[in-house]
């Protein structure tokens, strides 16, 4: 996930020093930052573009082992909106795309990167992504019919209502989340989200294999690192643990056991979920 800040310094301290991961240069745009968490994933961290709406999203990435062929594909199905290919300073390879609600989605070939984590790294392992969704049939048609998106599971607050689909990528267990809004929803209307709403919505989940062993390394070794807004743990609706941080900007980044521990509200899971 690529986000914005509005305090280069502070999101530094929130990435590098209180989830752990490595500080480097960005191979996409000399202007970013990326905080790495492995050899296939990290945070991209950009400046706030003066103007900017209250948005702190700027794209998901999905990695690819042959972005050229990926590419093809889109250009076969006749997919209109699709940028050139682009090559950064370390190799590695990329093309952005639009799914039907106007999201900046990248595919990214990742270049060979040599890394050994830090031992205050929170997770080495982004499990999903989120971020608002309007219309739950086109997006499908985007990620489902398209590009072979798996149904995970779903799930609400309340009873008769419908906040969460998570959809499996094609060839894994990590998955998108749509973050319902609009008819149906706890959220109610997209244009009545306001930044700090929006922040939680557009996330991403940092896998943890026990709950209590992640936010007890926050709270007692280092109290620092745990940031002044956070919220848990408590159990999802999902039947897995979770816990929440926020970054200066007001994004979410949720911390989540791999595997529930009790039976899930409103669907069963009908794929494997992540292992550590």
């Amino acid at each position: 996930m690529a986000v914005y800040t509005s305090d280069p310094a502070a999101a530094q301290h929130f990435y590098g020093e209180e989830l752990g991961a490595a500080k480097e240069s960005d191979p996409e745009n000399p202007a970013g930052t990326i905080y790495r968490l492995s050899e296939q994933q990290f945070i991209e961290v950009l400046p706030l573009p003066a103007g900017h709406s209250i948005s702190r999203l700027d794209h998901v990435a999905f990695a690819t082992t042959d972005a050229d062929a990926l590419r093809g594909y889109f250009v076969a199905h006749h997919y209109g909106d699709i940028d050139a290919m682009k090559t950064g300073s370390d190799g590695s390879k990329w093309f952005f795309t639009r799914d039907p609600e106007g999201n900046r989605v990248e595919f990214f070939q990742s270049a060979a990167h040599p890394f050994h984590a830090s031992e205050s790294l929170v997770s080495p392992r982004i499990i999903h992504v989120g971020f608002l969704v309007k219309d739950r049939a086109a997006e499908d048609r985007f990620y489902r019919d398209l590009l072979g998106f798996r149904p995970y599971w779903y799930g609400a607050m309340h009873p008769g209502k419908l906040d969460w689909v998570a959809q499996q990528v094609p060839d894994g267990p990590d998955w998108l989340e749509y973050m319902m809004t609009g008819p149906g929803s706890d959220s109610g209307s997209a244009d009545k989200v306001d930044a700090r709403q929006l922040g939680v919505m557009n996330h991403f989940s940092l896998g943890v294999p026990n709950m209590e062993t992640a936010v007890t390394k926050l709270y007692v070794e280092d109290a620092v690192r745990f940031s002044p807004r956070h919220d848990g743990p408590t159990m999802g609706k999902d039947g897995k643990w979770q816990a929440n941080l926020y970054d200066p900007d007001g994004t979410r980044v949720e911390l989540m056991e791999f595997q529930p521990v009790m039976k899930p509200c409103c669907s069963d899971f009908t794929a494997a979920s992540p292992a550590d």
